[in-house]
């Protein structure tokens, strides 16, 4: 019997853990959060210093029955849940349940019972397991008073706009702002007004030699040229004169590295490089943290993936330095090792994100990683290399050139030593220009002159919204995919090519909640709340009295709200599609499956199309099939509807007839050796099955695996928690290694 049970959040990470501890630990998981508020009610007493009034997680009782009962046999428990405010949340619920201990009142807080890594590596949970801490209360109280602030705002706001505009809306303290942020930058776009001006750009011979030059300054005044009348005084002026260099100015640059990346800066590299959402981002890096097969061994192969802090450990400097010298020789490494400097409102508490072996790197392990887990890991891996290599030693050069009562200026740059950007920059490209003196003739080649307008601020994308709301101090590393995901889904934005845009309806609630509560959106009070939650977290602030300042106000506003706002009349966005049935602009709608576009003329005309995440209409009909209708003789047409691919036949209404299209997933069936493939309910939902239905009846409701469970020889399936974390697992429910949960001896 294990002496010793730890209690981590994800399956994968269990597994792995428990091979680097050995046969004295028995690592179990708790599925992420074990306890939450109620959905179906407030759960915080106001009245009573804000107490939050916890409950069980549905479809959690028989798990944490499990846990308990392995709790009682263990000598010691200990709690590893991730790093974080969350983590720490999750190891205080579970001490209280297994314990079982009224909430807030735990006879034993200082017992050293949770252990915390960076790593998942031999070393680094050894290091945890003999140095644990007592559960921090402090970071615990700093997420119960998120968790409690976004419970008050999103449930008392919530209901006035079912009641005022339409069921099933909400607002969220943070992903309000976020919302006002999107909104007026979409106003700024709409009410820029485009402006004309001219520039002048003159190709150059000096010798063998062809550079181009711009006009920098005209009289001694920076050249500014606002139309085209303008531009032609300007060529006029310059018709036979001469040109001469009239200085030369040359400057060595020394371009330093960037640090390796935090939440954030990861976030919008992997969106700007490998066009990688926030979500998906994030999904793929908890999978290299968390531990991926190599050689027979599950390997964590980067440090823990939300941080705000650029600091890097000793150890894997040293490590890096080594790499560096012996790969691109002495020359790469510099002199002293790197530092960077934190951010003001950087937590700091975690390294930044940077791969747990600078020795593992990227073509060693491909084989091993899939192409989104390899391009991701590579990008990471790069990265803090790079970070910690030499300067790049640029030379830039300048002319002056002039030419009557014009200055043009030419600029150049070549790369004298590429340092970092060996590694992590692609753009090391020389832009020499010829080796001139001052007073050096030239000859003009050409005039290119070029009519421009000022551009309108750009759309936020993906990337730099993350970027702004960092900037801003609104929300943390944990919490920008959230923040996006919600807003989107709740029909406040849209994308649009990439770019984020508020819909009718998001505009219309932001500008009630401006008008109503303008501190909820307001971006400064925003930033203020967090770095409240930071001194809660550090012990300087006292949870409660966060909580009691937010409010008094809100609850004032609240009062207000309800009495000076009327119903309100929502709009429909209309799109600039063309209802081919009658020809009206159709309209977007929201709908059970998301966004949609309907025909304003319903219920006389009841035309709709799907429409993609950025609200183009996707196209149904893909194409004819070789596949014969065997009611009418016509050759069947490849169609995608709200469920994937189907037949139909092009004869419709007449002939209705339709066919699924079996996808196989390279899995045989374990009863007849038939290929399973997937398929779709009446309602929908995904299922697998063998293709040799109705003879062979195999099911299976999650994807099924090619490894099979020992006990039942079914299949093992694979499932994605909402966290993005994969759980492998027996789904037989007639299997002896199947729990009440529903997980099996498979799980990992």
């Amino acid at each position: 019997m294990s002496k010793y049970l730890v209690v981590v959040e994800s399956p994968t990470k269990a597994k792995t853990i428990g091979k680097l501890l050995g046969k004295n630990y028995k690592v179990v998981s708790s599925m992420g959060h074990v306890r939450d508020l109620p959905k179906s009610k407030l759960g915080i007493d106001v009245e009573n210093g804000f107490e939050p009034h916890y409950i069980t997680i549905r479809g959690k009782g028989e798990l944490l029955k499990d846990l308990k009962k392995a709790a009682k046999a263990a000598d010691k428990v200990y709690y590893a849940a991730d790093p974080d405010r969350e983590g720490e949340a999750i190891a205080w619920h579970l001490k209280q349940y297994l314990e079982g201990n009224k909430d807030g009142v735990d006879p034993h807080p200082e017992e050293l019972c949770r252990i915390e890594f960076n790593e998942i590596t031999k070393d680094a949970i050894r290091n945890a397991v003999k140095h644990p801490r007592a559960i921090d209360l402090d970071r615990f109280y700093a997420q119960q008073s998120r968790r409690v602030l976004d419970r008050l705002v999103g449930y008392k706001i919530s209901p006035l706009l079912w009641r005022k505009v339409r069921k099933g809306l909400s607002a969220g303290r943070v992903q309000s702002v976020a919302v006002r942020l999107i909104c007026e930058r979409q106003k700024e776009i709409d009410d820029f007004k485009p402006e004309e001006y001219w520039s002048l750009e003159a190709d150059f011979r000096h010798g063998n030699s062809v550079f181009t030059a711009k006009l920098a300054k005209i009289a001694g005044k920076k050249a500014e040229i606002p139309d085209e009348a303008r531009m032609n005084d300007v060529l006029k002026s310059l018709e036979n004169v001469g040109y001469t260099v009239s200085s030369v100015q040359k400057k060595k640059k020394l371009k330093s590295p960037p640090p390796a990346f935090t939440t954030s800066a990861l976030q919008q590299e992997a969106n700007q490089k490998l066009n990688l959402t926030a979500k998906r981002t994030m999904q793929i890096a908890q999978q290299l943290y968390e531990g991926i097969s190599i050689n027979g061994s599950n390997v964590g192969l980067i440090t823990y993936m939300r941080t705000d802090s650029v600091r890097v450990a000793a150890p894997a400097q040293d490590e890096a330095l080594a790499y560096i010298e012996e790969t691109y020789g002495e020359q790469y490494r510099p002199a002293t090792p790197r530092r960077y400097a934190v951010a003001a409102n950087a937590q700091n508490a975690h390294e930044a994100i940077r791969p747990t072996s600078a020795l593992r790197s990227p073509a060693s392990i491909k084989d091993s990683l899939t192409q989104p887990q390899y391009r991701l890991y590579k990008l990471i891996w790069e990265r803090f290399i790079a970070s910690q290599m030499a300067d790049a030693d640029i030379l830039n050069t300048t002319f002056d050139i002039t030419g009557g009562d014009c200055l043009f200026r030419a600029s150049g740059s070549i790369v004298v030593f590429p340092g970092y950007m060996k590694l992590y920059k692609s753009e090391n490209k020389n832009d020499e220009l010829p080796e001139a003196a001052k007073g050096d003739a030239l000859t003009l080649v050409k005039f290119d002159p070029q009519q421009h307008f000022t551009q309108a601020p750009p759309a936020y994308t993906e990337a730099t919204l993350i970027k702004t709301l960092e900037k801003k101090g609104i929300g943390r590393p944990s919490t920008y995919v959230s923040i996006i995901e919600t807003i989107v889904a709740r029909g406040y934005v849209s994308r649009r090519d990439k770019t984020f845009h508020p819909t009718e309806l998001g505009s219309l609630v932001n500008d009630m909640l401006m008008e109503h509560f303008p501190d909820i959106l307001n971006v400064e009070f925003t930033a203020k709340m967090e770095n409240e939650l930071d001194k809660v977290e550090e012990g300087d602030l006292d949870w409660r009295a966060v909580l009691r300042g937010f409010y008094g106000p809100f609850s004032e506003s609240l009062e207000k709200a309800e009495e000076a706002i009327g119903d309100v009349e929502l709009v429909d966005e209309v799109s600039d599609v063309i209802c081919e049935n009658c020809g009206r602009n159709m309209v977007y709608k929201m709908g059970r499956y998301g966004r949609f576009l309907a025909c304003p003329g319903y219920p006389e005309c009841k035309n709709v199309k799907s429409v993609d995440k950025d609200g183009n209409v996707e196209e149904t009909t893909l194409g004819e099939s070789d596949v014969t209708c065997e009611k009418c003789g016509r050759k069947m047409v490849l169609k995608k509807g709200r469920y994937g691919k189907f037949l139909a036949c092009p004869g419709f209404p007449e002939c209705k007839n339709v066919k699924s299209i079996d996808e196989e997933i390279g899995v045989t069936c374990t009863e007849c050796g038939g290929a399973l493939v997937k398929k779709r309910g009446k309602r929908g939902r995904v299922f697998y099955g063998c293709k040799n239905y109705p003879q062979c009846r195999t099911a299976y409701w999650n994807l099924p695996l090619n490894d099979v469970c020992p006990d039942c020889g079914r299949h093992l399936v694979e499932k994605t928690d909402k966290s993005g974390k994969k759980i492998i697992f027996c789904e037989n429910k007639e299997c002896p290694s199947q729990r009440k949960t529903g997980k099996g001896k498979g799980s990992k």
